[in-house]
């Protein structure tokens, strides 16, 4: 028998802690954990973050650009990953990053410039790190027996136990239809509007003001890069819980979405 593959974690039942896009913003991250109940200690490289009994934090993906402390943030995903008190699912800004630092030619348009120079300040070796922590992340989590889904982009049902290239490039950038707007952006279905409420499936990808609720799924994007919040769901509470960004980061290109129709 096969290995399972590295998505499908259904025996893991929480309850968990899914933080939405972090996009480098380390301040926030550290004040969110510890309003959740995290214990949060930083200097330098030594981490140490302490959940509360029997929780576990779940990354949406997009730890990296447009926020002033990417390297921090990636700090507290790897030593929580290393420790087994957090997961991690793969952002697009995350490919993108994963691949400048493997050497790819990749332009460094919308806020990826602001990681390459922060990681300009870091060792060879973290560097090396990082790169390990991005070529293990999964597209997207199974989890909880089945009931919650969590992918960067969402995930529709029937994608469920594959992670083919069409399963990939939906779980990192969506529904898209080939088609820009005019902003230059993919134009995006919305797929949240047809899922029948099960699983449930917690994403980001796409910052709203305020988190999107459509059928048992939950964007939980709020921008906080832009000077929005950075928003976690607890689940199986369903409950929110978010902290106001210190400041404005990165200017959006396009206004904030609003996805609830």
């Amino acid at each position: 028998m096969g290995s399972r593959p590295s998505f499908d974690r259904r025996e893991l039942v929480g309850p968990f802690d899914i933080v939405g896009d972090v996009h480098g913003c380390a301040d926030e991250l550290e004040l969110l954990l510890e309003k959740l109940g995290y214990d949060v200690a930083l200097d330098g490289d030594r981490v140490s973050v302490t959940p509360p009994a029997g929780r576990m934090l779940v990354f949406v993906g997009d730890l990296t650009d447009r926020g002033p402390r990417t390297p921090d943030v990636l700090r507290i995903a790897m030593a929580m990953s290393d420790a087994g008190t957090a997961l991690c699912v793969e952002g697009n800004h995350d490919n993108k990053f994963a691949r400048w630092l493997s050497g790819a030619n990749v332009k460094t348009a919308h806020g990826l410039q602001m990681s390459v120079d922060q990681m300009a300040e870091e060792a060879p070796a973290f560097h090396a790190r990082a790169r390990k922590f991005f070529a293990g992340l999964p597209p997207y989590l199974w989890l909880d027996g089945g009931k919650l889904v969590v992918a960067h982009a969402g995930l529709k049902e029937d994608m469920l136990g594959r992670s083919d290239g069409k399963v990939r490039s939906f779980a990192l950038y969506g529904d898209t239809t080939g088609e820009t707007d005019g902003f230059g952006f993919p134009v995006r279905r919305n797929w949240a509007l047809e899922h029948d409420g099960e699983p449930a499936i917690v994403y980001g990808h796409v910052a709203a003001p305020e988190v999107q609720a459509v059928n048992n799924t939950w964007c939980i994007d709020t921008g906080c890069c832009f000077g929005g919040h950075l928003t976690a769901l607890r689940w199986p509470e369903k409950e929110l819980v978010s902290v106001p960004a210190a400041r404005v980061y990165y200017s959006p290109d396009k206004p904030l979405a609003d996805r609830t129709r």
